[in-house]
């Protein structure tokens, strides 16, 4: 059957009709935003709702006590002050213990930063490293990664490198990491684990790999936590207790750490993150940050130069509500998997909807293991590329990114994220992919 003639879930011409609109020359290159965007508009101009997989937005409700002690610092009238730069000390307190107890690392306070969001830590970092060196200018990333982390150094004007980690994993990713290291130019690398968008996890062999070569290099280890003990083939929610949530600061002290409020606490309104800077790169003094902070101390620079260049501060009260999530989460009172595992049971159920009309799953194996079922996973369609998926699955009322604007390689993939597809979904769901699975039938061959 024709693709322009197929009754499709969602009307065909209004679907072909907003696709012009939005004025995107390719569906498949369109930015996570601008997908929502065009979804929107066909979902207002439709009255059909889609079953939304293209953006990572939490879809669960904030714990009662981080709302509770938010109203609290509110009529308190903490909002009619600035915050402190550095952030409320008690909070910071609480960083640094939960750094403790749940990745066993020992942090002091001073390196315990909230940030607008996991974004800005990142921002900052990018600006600060990128300027102590005279002789270094580029980051490398381990891919495929969250496509925002490119686009702020694209908006910077920074170079980047990357590879994607796919065929590279094990032992194989020491030699494909050393070939970009080797030549000198490298400052920083950046990955996330648990992956997105791939939801792929490093070993502790890969984790080790990182940080040898992290201290032969002298290069900056940039480990995005956002989905910090979302892996739930381990549980790693018990204070103190092993297993902890895996790090490359076990092998390593030049890391900086992106912990995000909004996955594990459920927190996104704020735009609240910690940026956790390891003791030594804290200390450490590099001459050529005089350039351009007033002083040759990165601790002090990304602080008091590049963060309070760019917000000041973040949100006053929102600190007090996700300090006292820590706090209950530190002191064994709150336990933040018993909330975010509905992630992982929904998408075992998702995933078998895709696997079971034919679709594949693209990362599927960390190394030799499956990966666990969580946040996100990666799908592809046999005979169809990602951008073409991409468009299709749209006038069946099914929304996702391709996996080409996070630079991997695997361009016949989308990524889907499970976060906002409510159960009473499920059904739709189904009857849609098993409709898609009819009309764009798969060879017997």
């Amino acid at each position: 059957m024709n693709f322009s003639t197929k009754q499709t879930p969602i009307d065909f011409k209004t679907v072909q009709l907003k696709i012009k609109e939005s004025g995107l020359q390719d569906v498949g290159k369109a930015t996570i935003r601008e997908i929502v965007r065009l979804v929107n508009q066909i979902e207002e101009a439709t009255g059909d709702k889609f079953a939304r997989m293209e953006i990572g937005i939490p879809g669960l409700r904030t714990p009662k006590i981080g709302m509770d002690a938010e109203i609290e610092a509110i009529k308190r009238g903490v909002n009619s002050k600035y915050p402190m730069l550095e952030g409320v000390t008690e909070f910071k307190h609480e960083i640094s213990r939960f750094v403790k107890l749940f990745l066993n690392q020992e942090v002091d306070i001073e390196g315990c930063i909230p940030t607008a969001g996991s974004l800005q830590g990142s921002m900052a970092s990018f600006i600060t490293i990128d300027n102590m060196w005279e002789d270094r200018d580029t980051v490398l990333f381990i891919d495929p990664g969250f496509p925002l982390h490119k686009q702020q150094l694209d908006i910077l004007g920074k170079k980047v490198e990357s590879f994607d980690v796919y065929s590279f994993r094990g032992d194989k990713l020491r030699d494909k990491l050393e070939s970009h290291l080797s030549k000198g130019h490298i400052h920083s690398i950046l990955y996330s684990n648990p992956n997105n968008p791939s939801w792929i996890c490093f070993t502790e062999k890969e984790l080790e790999i990182i940080g040898d070569l992290s201290n032969k290099y002298d290069v900056i280890i940039l480990e995005d936590l956002a989905y910090f003990g979302m892996d739930f083939r381990e549980n790693y929610s018990v204070p103190g207790v092993p297993p902890y949530q895996p790090t490359v600061a076990n092998y390593t002290e030049n890391y900086i750490l992106f912990i995000s409020g909004s996955k594990i606490f459920s927190y996104p309104g704020p735009r609240l993150g910690m940026m956790v800077i390891s003791n030594k790169l804290q200390k450490l003094r590099k001459p050529a940050l005089k350039r351009f902070f007033s002083t040759d101390l990165f601790g002090y620079s990304i602080l008091f130069g590049t963060i309070y260049a760019l917000s000041a501060g973040v949100s006053h009260a929102a600190q007090y509500g996700l300090m006292a999530m820590l706090k209950a989460l530190n002191n064994g009172e709150y336990n933040f998997r018993d909330d975010v595992i509905e992630y992982g049971k929904k998408a075992r159920i998702v995933k078998k909807i895709f696997v079971d009309n034919g679709f594949k799953i693209v990362y599927d194996k960390d190394d030799a293991v499956h990966i666990a079922d969580g946040f996100y996973f990666t799908i592809s369609y046999p005979n169809m590329g990602g951008e073409e998926l991409l468009e299709r699955l749209l006038y069946y009322g099914i929304s996702a990114i391709t996996l080409v604007i996070t630079r991997s390689e695997r361009k016949e993939g989308l990524r889907i994220c499970v976060s906002l597809i409510h159960r009473d979904q499920f059904q739709i769901l189904e009857e849609r992919i098993n409709q898609f699975n009819k009309d764009y039938p798969l060879s017997s061959d």
